[in-house]
């Protein structure tokens, strides 16, 4: 099943940048008539950038304009790069992500909280996260250590049902592995997905990177926790949990007067990819 879409993650967290419309210089005023006589005609007022630029210039003025877009630029590559790890750790967690902890009775199968074990997301994440210069790896961690214990309280607390509905009434003394019924993962709760709530979530990447006065890092924060969300709904709906093997036994199998029976404290497990 497929992982996020970091296109998706990415544009929303663009979008939602441009939608706070910071302007740089911050806070800038003309400092009077002798700002206009130290620039060339040329230099005075030059066409805007494009409006899905992030940052927006504070005068018309080539120096304001260049600023605006170079730092969008260096912005907007960061999104682009740490949007995309993201996406591309939850797929690997996926693809190593297992299942134990399940106990079966009659059709049902019971996923017990601690059920679903993966990798540390975190560490995922770093691995292919943007490190180009010191502010990219500050930022890049301060992200890690918020999605990591975030992602590890949501799959540990996973609980919920699983239906194997031969083993209702099977016939034999003991059922053999058999996957569930696929069932949609967003159909599992969790107690730690509060955890992954945008507040939350943007509050811890804050305390980790703990540089209050650093630029726009509460803004790229705020803005990539709130465009997950969508994101993660769409990510738990659209996959589905699959070949959680279950088998046990029929105690009350006694053939010929009892041919079938139900599966009693039967047991499930999900190997890797269970999940992906």
């Amino acid at each position: 099943m497929p992982a996020p879409d970091k296109s998706l993650f990415t544009q929303l967290t663009k979008t939602m940048f441009v939608a706070k419309a910071i302007v740089l210089p911050e806070k800038w005023k003309s400092p009077g008539e002798q700002f206009p006589r130290a620039f060339k005609a040329v230099e005075l007022a030059v066409p805007p950038n494009a409006p899905t630029t992030l940052f927006k210039a504070a005068s018309l003025n080539k120096y304001h304009v260049d600023a605006a877009r170079d730092i969008s630029q260096k912005f907007e590559g960061y999104i682009e790069g740490i949007c995309g790890a993201i996406c591309d750790a939850i797929g690997q967690w996926q693809s190593q992500a297992t299942i134990a902890n399940v106990i079966i009775n009659g059709p049902v199968g019971m996923l017990m909280p601690g059920g679903v074990t993966g990798p540390p997301l975190g560490q995922l994440i770093l691995a292919s996260a943007p490190m180009k210069t010191p502010q990219e790896i500050k930022y890049s961690q301060a992200v890690a250590a918020a999605f990591g214990p975030a992602w590890l309280a949501w799959h540990t607390g996973m609980m919920g049902t699983l239906m194997y509905p031969a083993f209702a009434a099977f016939p034999g003394p003991m059922a053999p592995p058999t996957p569930n019924i696929p069932m949609p993962l967003i159909a599992l709760p969790s107690p730690g997905e509060a955890l992954m709530a945008p507040p939350t979530l943007k509050k811890v990447m804050a305390s980790a990177f703990g540089d209050a006065s650093a630029a726009h890092a509460e803004k790229l924060f705020d803005c990539l926790c709130t465009a997950f969300a969508p994101v993660f709904m769409m990510f738990k709906g659209s996959n589905q949990v699959k070949n959680v093997l279950g088998m046990g036994p029929i105690p009350t199998f006694a053939p010929p007067f009892v041919p079938v029976g139900p599966v009693v404290m039967g047991t499930g497990t999900g190997a890797p990819g269970c999940l992906a």
